[in-house]
């Protein structure tokens, strides 16, 4: 049987990416193994969700760090420690700097509510809905030095209507992150991810 790809997760907040990458790993859907879940907030709720399932967790507050780079070191520090292969960005509400996107080139995963490249950033439903978009939907993509910039590896479309509000189109676009994050880890884990500058090509794709 091959090694289990090993992932550390990073939140910072609810953590339901996180619980969906949990579930699938229970149902054997997703081969992997989540080695270590790190939140910057002390009361995020996906730390309740680790330690329900036994995962290890560490509380690392950025609050503590005089400046990114020296947080981001301590990540590394951390991830590496934990032998990990990929990283997961599940709700983790920091910019990541060059310490950390060097230290695992093309091995950090993000997963954005929008189609990028519209609506980067903070707030995307609303920015959707206030946009009066047809279609919106999530993004899992390789993260980069920009914001929400990275390579795509799969989108999914959720239809935008006409009496949605932010929360109500976020709710369903929720609903195709939880399935869509863990199909693009299972990607990675089979090595059917094949990158080529800005795009992802997904090779034996059965």
């Amino acid at each position: 049987m091959a090694d289990l790809l090993k992932l550390g997760v990073l939140i910072s907040g609810n953590g339901s990416n996180l619980q969906s990458i949990i579930d699938n790993i229970e149902k054997g859907s997703l081969k992997a193994s989540i080695k270590i879940v790190i939140s910057n907030n002390p009361d995020a709720f996906g730390l309740t969700r680790a330690k329900k399932h036994g995962i290890p967790f560490i509380v690392l507050k950025h609050t503590n760090f005089k400046n990114k780079e020296d947080f981001d070191s301590e990540l590394v520090r951390i991830l590496k420690s934990n032998n990990v292969d990929l990283v997961i960005l599940a709700g983790f509400m920091r910019i990541l700097t060059p310490v950390l996107l060097k230290a695992f080139p093309r091995r950090i995963m993000n997963i954005h509510p929008a189609l990028l490249p519209s609506f980067p950033g903070l707030h995307s439903q609303k920015q959707a809905v206030d946009y009066g978009v047809k279609i919106s939907g999530c993004t899992v993509h390789f993260v980069d030095e920009g914001v929400d910039t990275g390579p795509i590896i799969i989108q999914s479309a959720v239809p935008v209507l006409d009496d949605d509000t932010e929360e109500t189109l976020a709710a369903r676009i929720l609903k195709e992150e939880h399935r869509i994050y863990p199909q693009a880890i299972q990607l990675f884990a089979d090595g059917s991810l094949e990158t080529d500058g800005r795009k992802v090509k997904i090779k034996n794709n059965k």
